[in-house]
């Protein structure tokens, strides 16, 4: 049994599924598109959020270094990615790096915390941008019905038409074609960009020296909790990180991480990239560079504009401005997160949809859902399928209610890819990789030290709720999956043949 849950699929076997009309994808994509996906997926409301939030309660302006050791633990992640991505350049990110290398029950259980991950994420950034554009309605005198606003407060039916009319033409844009999502994705992507870095040029003439000290504020210890909402490493050894201080920089870089989630969606598209051997790389290393500096930048200006104990937790970079009298950035701050927004939830969704595609073309999911559309060369019945659930449970369900994004999914898959890396590299070391990730494998080990010590920081909840999805996952791989699985089936089939031609004894 346990050589059927641990089958590995040939890299080429993938590739050559890649080629088989009905099933394969437009390329389309160059480094550019991905660079524009990976910032545009990046870049949410955590830069204009986040940063305020942990300088004030766990690292002050040494914020920025924290930005620093987080994307250092994405990038030795991306490294990996990158190895994988143009070696096996295939939909489906690490749930098809996983099959090719650890095998198909693993390659189940990445891609079902893939599907839910992204579903979720897309939900909940839907949710957040109609907040946003809400507000900013409001304040140009217009209100949208009670009924029609969502459930956040609703006093009986409530629905957010404006979330779920986002995820509904969203889901048009991505069956129509990739490449039309990576201009629409493009140009709101500038859109953002230009605004993060008018924040950036207009803030550095607040700034106050004084404000950055101490740029390192002395440590203060808290207290253990003992409840799901503590840190899983609390419960398990009762151990609880400090504040401020050296330790509160770390401390502070397993927050601010979550702000880079998304660069692995990059590695989605794939097989709809022209030339994924030189443009995977480039993408998600590029967007990964581009981002962090944005992200040290708007954390080094929101400390020095105003002292990191005086910042607010909702709206930190927004009041800071509000702080130096100029208001009206407040606005312009609300423009960019609500343009911002509208890329998450795009790339969310396509990188959800591709998984989805992956797993229907091996046979795991319904075979169904595996076929392109003939004009469009997309995917779109599991676009159409799962923009249409997102939509109505967006549109249902108010932010309270949604659990948030499930972070240690993305860490399970850093866990995954780079233990990957490291297999693959000594059961199939002649295979031709266009980009080889440095120091392996010492490099990887430590990308899976780094992302399991971020996991052990995640509330005991979010651990509760994966554990309880993975379950589900294993029962619908066992009553479908593995029964359904292409490669089982191949391999049965191969097994069957006869070994000699017919009509000759065997030696």
């Amino acid at each position: 049994m346990s050589n059927t849950l641990f089958r590995t699929k040939k890299i080429e076997q993938s590739i050559q599924d890649t080629e088989e009309p009905e099933h394969a994808l437009k390329k389309s994509l160059s480094a550019l598109d991905l660079t524009v996906f990976g910032v545009g997926v990046i870049i949410g409301t955590g830069i204009f959020v986040l940063t305020g939030t942990v300088a004030k309660n766990n690292a002050g302006p040494a914020v920025a270094l924290a930005f620093v050791v987080a994307g250092v633990v994405c990038a030795l992640a991306a490294l990996c990615y990158a190895e994988f991505a143009s070696t096996v350049p295939v939909a489906g990110s690490a749930y098809t790096f996983s099959y090719a290398s650890l095998g198909e029950l693993p390659a189940w259980i990445i891609g079902w915390d893939l599907v839910l991950e992204f579903a979720l994420g897309t939900a909940v950034v839907a949710v957040g941008w109609s907040g946003y554009i809400a507000s900013l309605l409001d304040n140009a005198g217009w209100q949208l019905p009670a009924a029609l606003s969502g459930r956040e407060g609703a006093d009986g039916f409530g629905f957010d038409i404006l979330a779920a009319a986002l995820v509904l033409v969203l889901t048009a844009i991505l069956v129509v074609g990739t490449k039309l999502s990576a201009r629409v994705t493009a140009v709101v992507v500038a859109v953002k960009v230009t605004v993060v870095l008018v924040v950036i040029i207009a803030g550095a003439f607040f700034v106050k020296s004084d404000n950055y000290d101490p740029f390192v504020p002395k440590a203060k210890p808290v207290d253990a909790g003992g409840g799901l909402d503590s840190p899983l490493i609390q419960l398990m050894f009762g151990w609880a990180p400090s504040n401020f201080g050296v330790m509160g920089v770390f401390t502070a870089a397993s927050v601010v991480f979550f702000a880079f989630i998304g660069f692995d969606v990059v590695a989605t598209a794939a097989e709809e990239t022209r030339n994924p051997q030189r443009d995977m790389p480039r993408g998600i290393l590029g967007s990964l560079i581009i981002c962090t500096t944005l992200y040290v930048a708007v954390s080094v200006v929101v400390t020095g504009m105003q002292h990191y104990s005086k910042l607010s937790v909702d709206a930190p970079l927004a009041d800071a401005f509000k702080a130096t009298g100029h208001p009206w950035f407040a606005g312009f701050i609300s423009f960019g997160a609500a343009v911002g927004l509208t890329t998450v939830c795009m790339i969310l969704l396509l990188g959800q949809t591709r998984v989805f595609f992956a797993m229907s073309r091996d046979g795991l999911l319904p075979r169904l859902f595996s076929h392109v559309h003939p004009r469009f060369r997309t995917p779109h019945r599991p676009t159409i399928l799962l923009g249409v659930i997102i939509a109505i449970v967006a549109g249902f369900t108010s932010l309270s209610e949604l659990a948030e994004l499930v972070n240690i999914g993305t860490l399970f898959a850093f866990v995954v890819v780079a233990i990957g890396v490291i297999i693959l590299r000594r059961t199939r070391p002649e295979l031709p990789r266009a980009f080889r990730t440095p120091l392996v494998p010492l490099l990887p080990v430590v990308s899976v030290l780094a992302s399991l010590w971020l996991m052990l920081n995640l509330p005991a909840e979010t651990w509760l709720r994966f554990g309880i999805w993975m379950a589900l996952g294993f029962l619908v791989y066992f009553l479908y999956g593995r029964s359904h699985s292409r490669l089982g089936r191949d391999q049965k089939a191969t097994a069957g043949r006869p070994t000699t031609p017919p009509g000759k004894d065997a030696p």
